[in-house]
């Protein structure tokens, strides 16, 4: 039991029970002398004797406790903690050895200790450099290709959870929940054909064996199509890519000819029917010759109907990439320049097309080049909207060109490099037409360009990066939280600003930030911050501290709707914080609102510096990362985002140290932090 208490309080138990002894000692001499000595007169000054030398021991006993205390105990404590630090922890800073002058030469040995420690791996880190710096930079190298791998690309463990990702997975996730490492694939994939796929190839026991299904994102409602293939261990990895606009093209087309079938099928029936009755050889009657007539109007106005909505459609199922109508612009001047022929850019709209732009700057370069040859000067170039669609015209001074001279221009290649591709197979690819037409005195050339839209803003970029632990395909799980080792645990770390420091009182959160922690190592990727409104006015007092102005949450979303998106993002995970209840407190006071409960388990790195460090210390954020090393840049100060990374930098120095102390599970810390419970308020009930 004793072994279990800080050395401090242990040697305090020495002295008090060395001055309970000395008391004892005492008053049982005192007794003994006042009955051999048999005179009750004598018993007041016994007592007046024995309640002064009684006070007299205990004051010296007490004295030299505190002297022992604050020269040999305190600085044994303070000394302890700090060679942790050092051995743990890879704190390099100085040590002060001026708290233990009076400890002989336990500081300088402490001092060289650490000193040689910190040699031994200086030196065995530069043996370590030179051999995995060829494995850092084919890591990157690596890490480079699969970012730019068109497809999205993901690891599973055994149990579905996810070990890799790289950007466009991430991308095709993200309609709810951004992805992260060790959570399940299910929360973004529903997981029936997953399942089935997954079943099937263990069935199958085939190290080349894949399974390609359909499945669908929990949130964004896009259809994937996934190919799975196993690796070792039941884990696998799945790649996807985004199908949702291609089966509703082949929806729409599938329905439209049915819609064909059906609405030529009965026309061309009543026709027939018709032609069976009629009299050879006789002229038709009045009445059928009029349902004669409305039978074959039918029919063309379907045909036509057909037709345009073909063509309005015919292209979307082509794989034509996006292309600014400026782009294509300057590459058809480009490539007429480079041909020796000017051309004068006049209007080009402010479009995105979908087209081959090769093709188009090909065909665009050989009719001018065709054009320059029949004697048409001044030529002009405009890209215009129309409608739906965009017009390219390539106008010039001069007369019209034949229709069948035209025709002689489209046989023929577009691009010399590739002869059998002609203008027609462009035209045909394209779904669209070339024709020539005068205007304003200028003939001109029109060729439209289906399938135009307004440019918007840039879409955000896909992230590039890939983000992966693979030393989480052999993770141990357990169920039960207070018995899972500290570093087989993920946490998220987070911090809060706040209008004020009273919750009771109204005060509000201005602005969340976290971090993930997965398998001991922070995920860079993985970071949620972002403003709150809080629906009344921050006190200038506030925005002196952490610089939040009401200006800059005006367009921010509330609390409910951060909170939830917080609550989805800590899902799963312990919930780690310096002084957690104060941040915990406004979260807690808004679950109604958020719709969700905040029952995590918590850890607080307050209650964890007073484990290492003992509760004499200073705990605050500022003296914590000063003892392990860590620098908070001044501008980061204060703020959510910067205090939330200092204090998952200081939780991953704390880690180690924990364990050095035989603290390895959950449960172990959690009741190492109660001990220092009048600290803080505990949070894990």
């Amino acid at each position: 039991m004793l072994h279990r208490l800080s050395l401090r309080l242990r040697i305090f138990l020495i002295f008090a029970g060395l001055a309970a002894g000395a008391l004892a000692g005492l008053t049982g001499g005192l007794v003994f002398g006042y009955r051999s000595l048999g005179t009750p007169e004598t018993l007041n000054a016994f007592v007046q004797v024995g309640l002064l030398a009684g006070m007299v021991v205990l004051g010296l006993v007490t004295w030299v406790w505190y002297l022992f205390d604050l020269n040999v105990a305190k600085p044994i404590d303070i000394l302890s903690g700090a060679l942790r630090a050092r051995a743990h922890a890879h704190v390099t800073g100085d040590m002060d050895t001026a708290i233990a002058r009076y400890l002989g030469d336990l500081a300088p040995a402490a001092t060289a200790a650490a000193a040689s420690l910190a040699e031994t791996r200086n030196a065995l880190a530069e043996a370590v450099a030179r051999e995995t710096t060829r494995l850092a930079a084919e890591k990157a190298r690596l890490e480079a290709l699969l970012s730019d791998v068109p497809v999205g690309v993901l690891l599973c463990s055994a149990d579905h959870q996810l070990v890799f990702y790289n950007g466009p997975a991430q991308a095709l996730l993200g309609g709810g929940a951004a992805p992260g490492l060790d959570r399940r694939l299910f929360e973004y994939l529903h997981d029936g054909p997953l399942r089935e796929a997954h079943d099937r190839l263990i069935r199958l026991a085939d190290a080349d064996a894949a399974s390609d299904v359909l499945c669908t994102t929990r949130g964004g409602a896009r259809v994937l199509a996934a190919r799975m293939r196993l690796l070792e261990a039941r884990c696998y990895v799945l790649t996807l890519r985004d199908v949702t606009a291609d089966l509703a093209a082949r929806a729409q087309n599938r329905a439209l000819l049915a819609e064909v079938f059906d609405r030529v099928r009965r026309p061309a029936a009543n026709l027939g029917a018709l032609f069976g009755v009629l009299p050879e050889g006789e002229p038709l009657p009045p009445e059928m010759e009029r349902a004669l007539r409305d039978e074959v109007a039918r029919l063309g106005a379907a045909v036509t109907d057909l037709t345009r909505r073909h063509d309005e459609g015919g292209t979307e199922a082509l794989p034509l990439a996006p292309i600014r109508a400026s782009d294509l612009a300057d590459g058809i001047v480009a490539r007429l320049a480079a041909g020796g022929i000017a051309v004068d850019l006049g209007t080009v709209a402010p479009l995105l097309l979908r087209c081959n732009g090769f093709e188009i700057v090909a065909l665009a370069g050989h009719l001018g080049a065709e054009l320059a040859r029949h004697g048409a000067e001044g030529l002009h170039l405009d890209l215009a909207e129309a409608g739906a669609d965009a017009q390219l015209r390539l106008g010039w001074h001069g007369a019209p060109v034949p229709l069948a001279e035209m025709d002689r221009w489209l046989e023929a290649a577009a691009d010399p490099d590739l002869p059998d591709r002609t203008g027609r197979a462009v035209l045909a690819s394209h779904g669209t037409d070339l024709w020539p037409e005068t205007r304003d005195g200028r003939a001109a050339l029109v060729l439209p360009l289906r399938a135009a839209r307004r440019v918007g803003p840039r879409p955000p970029p896909i992230p590039r990066a890939v983000v992966y632990d693979f030393d989480l395909l052999s993770k141990a799980r357990n169920a039960a939280v207070a018995d899972t080792r500290l570093e087989d645990l993920t946490y998220v770390v987070f911090d809060t600003e706040t209008t004020g420091l009273l919750p009771a009182q109204g005060d509000q959160i201005v602005q969340i930030a976290a971090v993930r922690i997965v398998n001991g190592k922070r995920v860079a990727g993985e970071v949620f911050d972002t403003l709150v409104n809080p629906r009344r006015s921050i006190p200038p007092g506030s925005t002196a501290v952490h610089g939040i102005t009401e200006a800059m949450v005006a367009d921010a979303p509330g609390i409910a709707e951060v909170g939830r998106a917080f609550h989805r993002f800590a899902e799963g995970a312990v919930l780690v914080a310096h002084n957690a209840p104060f941040d915990l407190e406004f979260l807690r006071r808004q679950e109604q609102a958020i719709g969700a409960r905040f029952d995590h388990p918590v850890l607080d790195t307050v209650l964890l510096s007073a484990v290492i460090y003992g509760q004499h210390e200073v705990h605050s954020l500022d003296a914590l990362t000063h003892r392990l090393d860590i620098t908070i840049p001044e501008e980061a100060r204060h703020t959510a985002i910067g205090d939330t990374v200092a204090t998952a930098e200081a939780f991953l120095k704390l880690m180690p140290m924990l364990r050095g102390r035989g603290l390895a599970t959950f449960g172990d810390v959690v009741a190492e932090m109660r001990r220092h419970g009048r600290l803080l308020k505990d949070m894990n009930g």
